[in-house]
């Protein structure tokens, strides 16, 4: 999803002309006559990356709407606008909020380098307070990057849980942000200015598992030349974040659940138990199910956690996303490495929605941190991502290890579509360079999602470079993109291994 622009202007033909500009500059023009419409916009659901507003308009003026964002606590950086460029104009404008000032008519590249500014502006500042506040303990759902409906589903979810004590289970792939969602439950509680204490279980051995969780007492074991307290105890008022609780060994589920049950811990060594407070919040990449049956983790500890699961989804089913995270990471990695990267170009974008994922966020995060390093101007294109290229490639034409038998009801159907070359459509068994007319259900795939799944192969094929997809398909760079958004490709689950174009 590229970065969308709200244009409030009562001027037909400025608002033709800027919605124009803006298109071509690669993002989303959003067109509104009036003041009141604009805030409208600003009060649902929809979001926005940036504001033209002009500030001489009949009923509600550019000031006005201001005033209003103002009081409404809305951040989204303001453009404004105006036929009139008097100094008094300037100052009431950025005194009222606005982040920038242009006067009509106001020229391409002057347009495009406020944009841009205003936007990497908006993404650094959100940055710093996001950073500030998750130091602090304090970060809350709405520092959480998404579009998302199902994502907003889930944190919808967590809000709830945020509310009571109720122990919390998160579950999810490796890399999906679990401690994320447990540092906004945490700080969206009444515990937020108290401990937010994370461990890794998976990552402490296991002969330390019960000293580093309940603490020990000096001289309980060999090398226990100090007291030390336990995470636990350092947690005690605020929350508990249990990381991978599934590694724990069996010896030591015994005593957490003990911990849980009774609000106090036995430190080794300790003569007397301690009395804590804590409010669990856990997370497993495991099926803890599966694992209880194999008797690999105590069935009564897995209801003691599994209170209220929350189930955060892979990448690869909420990568509408992805813009807004590469975004967000870009603004971090070039702070950190003093790189004056400001934005990445739509053909790189389109490259990483187009991608699997595995390694869900973390694996995005770890590519744009590559792509940073690698970057020699103020953009990041595609070529920044050889190794996501390459792999999308390797992905795409690796053989199948056994041909599948094609049943004779969705035998392959050739289609001739003159000028274009003839395209193979096989059935969903097929191996890659294969697409299925018929979906799991043995129904029509709709054709527009035939559509989807062969831009995305296209992009995937030539490695994000839009140009020569644009050519390849036939249509203009721009029908390309508007493609992309009106098909929603972003958000499409397909394969890009399922259609082949012979």
């Amino acid at each position: 999803m590229v970065e969308r622009v709200l244009i409030v202007d009562d001027d037909p033909v400025q608002r033709r002309l800027l919605e124009n500009m803006v298109g071509r500059f690669g993002y989303e023009p959003v067109v509104v006559e009036t003041g009141d419409a604009a805030l409208a916009h600003l009060s649902g659901a929809e979001t926005f990356d940036c504001i033209v507003l002009d500030l001489v308009m009949p009923g509600l003026d550019g000031l006005g709407v201001l005033s209003r964002l103002r009081e409404a606590g809305v951040a989204t950086p303001v453009i404004v606008q105006t036929a009139h460029g008097g100094i008094d104009n300037v100052v009431s404008a950025m005194r009222a909020g606005a982040i920038d000032f242009v006067v009509k008519p106001v020229g391409p590249e002057r347009l495009q380098v406020s944009l841009k500014n205003a936007i990497a502006t908006r993404a650094l500042e959100g940055e710093l307070a996001r950073m500030k506040r998750s130091r602090a303990g304090t970060l809350t759902f709405r520092d959480i990057i998404t579009r998302s409906e199902r994502m907003r589903a889930v944190l919808r979810t967590a809000e709830k849980a945020a509310s009571s004590h109720i122990p919390v289970l998160v579950e999810g792939e490796s890399g999906v942000g679990k401690e994320l969602i447990a540092r906004a439950i945490h700080g969206s509680s009444a515990r937020r200015a108290k401990p937010f204490i994370a461990v890794n279980c998976g990552a402490i051995p296991e002969n330390l598992v019960e000293s580093v969780l309940f603490g020990h007492e000096k001289g309980a074991f060999t090398g226990a030349t100090e007291r030390h307290t336990g995470k636990f105890v350092e947690a005690s008022g605020g929350t508990l974040f249990l990381d991978e609780v599934g590694e724990l060994p069996l010896a030591s589920q015994v005593k957490l659940l003990r911990a849980i049950q009774e609000n106090e811990v036995e430190p080794v060594g300790a003569r007397r138990p301690v009395r804590v407070d804590v409010r669990i919040v856990s997370a497993t990449n495991r099926d803890l199910i599966a694992d209880v049956k194999a008797g690999r983790f105590r069935e009564d500890l897995f209801y003691r956690l599994h209170v209220f699961p929350i189930t955060v989804p892979p990448l690869r089913d909420h990568v509408e996303d992805i813009p807004d995270l590469v975004r967000h990471f870009v603004v971090r990695f070039a702070a950190e490495e003093g790189k004056r990267v400001r934005s990445v170009n739509p053909s790189a974008l389109s490259l990483l929605a187009a991608a699997r994922w595995p390694g869900n966020v973390r694996q995005l995060e770890n590519a744009v941190f590559r792509a940073v390093v690698l970057a020699e101007g103020d953009e990041i294109g595609a070529a920044e991502f050889p190794q996501v290229a390459a792999q999308m490639s390797a992905e795409q034409t690796s053989p199948a290890a056994d041909p599948p038998v094609v049943p004779a009801a969705t035998a392959p159907l050739m289609i001739e579509s003159p000028p274009m070359a003839t395209v193979s459509i096989l059935p969903p068994e097929m191996p890659a360079s294969a697409l299925s007319l018929l979906d799991e259900h043995g129904e029509v795939v709709p054709l527009e999602d035939i559509e989807a799944r062969a831009i995305r192969f296209a992009i995937t094929h030539y490695r994000g470079q839009m140009s020569e997809v644009a050519r390849k398909l036939r249509i203009g760079r721009s029908t390309l993109y508007r493609k992309l958004e009106s098909l929603g490709l972003a958000a499409d689950d397909a394969h890009t291994d399922d259609v082949s174009a012979g």
